[in-house]
């Protein structure tokens, strides 16, 4: 039996062999339209380069999710697959992974496929796939309760993050021009988390990153009892700052890990420079 464990490029993971000949891990890249110009945020994307041409631009951004044809291609390939998407509040990710599956069922309805809203981003869907991977190699045959537990374990993860950079959601709208130069000239940054419907919440604003990554540590330990759990600190081009919150964290919270994530496109249009994502 083999298995392909499915996620899109929010995830900031790469395709790879994970166990040979059983199970591999896919990724479908979102893409990022910057001005005239298309980025594909697979394993060729320059991310520096990304972030440049964003602060160059005065125009908006956008992006665009993977098409259903790219899960399509995945699922066939496997028999049974497990798909980690970004929230579906947030990008169509999750619909075209639903009508592809629809697709290769109606063709192949001996194949298996789990569809999992992540209801977040980035470390989430890395920490997905790591159960997902577990869970495969104690029972490679128990596509229902693999199912079952990855949706017990999405529900029981929290993700929060800061932003330091607001020009991105400035130029798409999504801040008024005079707050974002507000908060840069005073050295406030946001504090925000994703919901359990995986919408995106400001939790508050903290003045400079001490005073930042101790909020953030506030916020996790008041969602959960992060007794044992992993926790992944996503960075975009900011690995000192992940380095310290890595600290912080092992230093307050009875985590059993915490492992540090670059982001790749898609987390680095919208966290933009210096931003920090946390999941666990």
């Amino acid at each position: 039996m083999t298995w392909n464990i499915v996620c899109d490029s929010s995830s900031d993971l790469l395709p790879a062999e994970l166990i040979p000949g059983k199970l591999y891990r896919k990724v479908a890249p979102l893409t990022l339209l910057v001005g005239d110009k298309e980025y594909v945020d697979d394993a060729t994307l320059d991310v520096p380069t990304l972030l440049a041409h964003m602060a160059a631009e005065k125009g908006p951004s956008s992006s665009a999710c993977p098409s259903p044809d790219a899960y399509y291609q995945a699922f066939v390939s496997a028999d049974c697959s497990v798909c980690i998407t970004i929230s579906g509040n947030l990008s169509g990710s999750f619909a075209a992974a639903v009508t592809a599956r629809d697709m290769v069922l109606e063709e192949f309805p001996e194949k298996k496929i789990c569809l999992v809203d992540s209801c977040s981003t980035s470390g989430a869907l890395s920490l997905l796939d790591r159960m997902a991977q577990r869970l495969i190699a104690e029972d490679e045959n128990d596509f229902e309760g693999i199912s079952e537990k990855l949706l017990k374990y999405r529900d029981e993860q929290y993700t929060v993050y800061t932003l330091e950079c607001f020009d991105n959601l400035i130029k798409n709208g999504r801040m008024k021009p005079l707050l974002g130069t507000i908060l840069h000239t005073l050295g406030i940054h946001v504090i925000a988390d994703a919901t359990p419907e995986g919408t995106i919440r400001v939790l508050d604003k903290a003045r400079g990153e001490k005073k930042t990554y101790r909020g953030l540590v506030e916020k996790m330990a008041a969602f959960k009892d992060y007794k044992d759990a992993e926790v992944i600190v996503s960075h975009c081009q900011n690995p000192a700052g992940a380095e310290k919150m890595k600290a912080i964290i092992l230093e307050t919270l009875p985590v059993k890990s915490v492992d540090l994530q670059e982001c790749r496109g898609l987390n680095t249009f919208y966290a933009m420079d210096q931003g920090i994502i946390i999941s666990g």
